[in-house]
């Protein structure tokens, strides 16, 4: 059993408290990269499932590609920690191969179609809810790009219903990136993204948008060490008649 760190399980304990994302009776789905967050993100959720006082049930699925990749050092892992995980077979691959567009992004397309695997997954397996490794880093850089390059302010929400019905939930959304690579430097995790990832052996162009939005970002908390924090607390307290949709405006 690995030591997790008490400041990271608070801050997920509280953002659960807040938002509800995970209440008794639940059965919670996770999907497995092998990656760190949704690494840590598997622990977290079993030493949970021990300690709550509630119950709910939950499982880690990693989604293959159909690349023939090797999930054993993961499922070994798993097996050791007592944490249920299936390899849930797909051939997101080929279809990556075949239907992506010159000049779209290879990860925003694999995202959408792992997303759907996930979610066809989860219901067709009696799951309510789908858990997702996203930080505060993913949230944050996420609204920079959105007003950036889409002209709306958007950013990732805790918990949302999808339009099957499967509630998605981020535990993770109030924790920095930084602190889930520390948790894996300290437990020696496996990590294993880096060799299942379905870009490989595709030419396509590094995602643009997201590298100019992390090198502004660390750019600006050089300059402002509490800039995350402040950020956090600016979407919890958002004036939607501030802005110039009409929508909104005060009558």
């Amino acid at each position: 059993m690995i030591t997790l760190s008490k400041k990271l399980l608070r801050a997920i304990g509280r953002t659960n408290a807040k938002y509800s994302l995970i209440k008794d009776g639940d059965k919670v789905l996770l999907g497995l990269s092998g990656g760190a967050d949704s690494f840590v993100l598997a622990h977290v959720l079993s030493h949970m499932s021990r300690v709550a006082p509630f119950d709910f049930k939950f499982k880690a699925v990693a989604i293959s590609y159909g690349m023939g990749e090797n999930y054993e050092l993961l499922s070994k892992h798993c097996q050791e920690h007592e944490i249920d995980f299936e390899v849930h077979k797909t051939n997101i691959s080929t279809l990556l191969k075949k239907y992506l567009r010159d000049n779209s992004s290879i990860c925003s397309f694999c995202s959408r179609l792992r997303r759907g695997a996930l979610y066809s997954y989860a219901l067709d397996n009696g799951y309510n809810k789908l858990a997702l490794g996203h930080h505060l880093d993913d949230a944050v850089e996420s609204f920079f790009m959105n007003f950036s390059y889409n002209g709306a302010l958007r950013s990732m929400p805790p918990i949302y219903r999808a339009k099957n019905g499967l509630e998605v939930i981020r535990p993770m959304i109030m924790v920095r990136q930084r602190q889930i690579q520390d948790q894996v430097k300290s437990a020696s995790l496996p990590i294993i993204e880096d060799t299942t990832c379905p870009a490989e052996g595709i030419e396509i162009k590094a995602p643009r948008a997201r590298m100019e939005a992390k090198e502004l970002l660390r750019q600006m908390e050089q300059e402002n060490n509490d800039l995350y924090i402040s950020l956090r607390r600016a979407f919890e307290n958002i004036n939607l008649s501030s802005f110039f949709d009409k929508k909104y405006l005060d009558s």
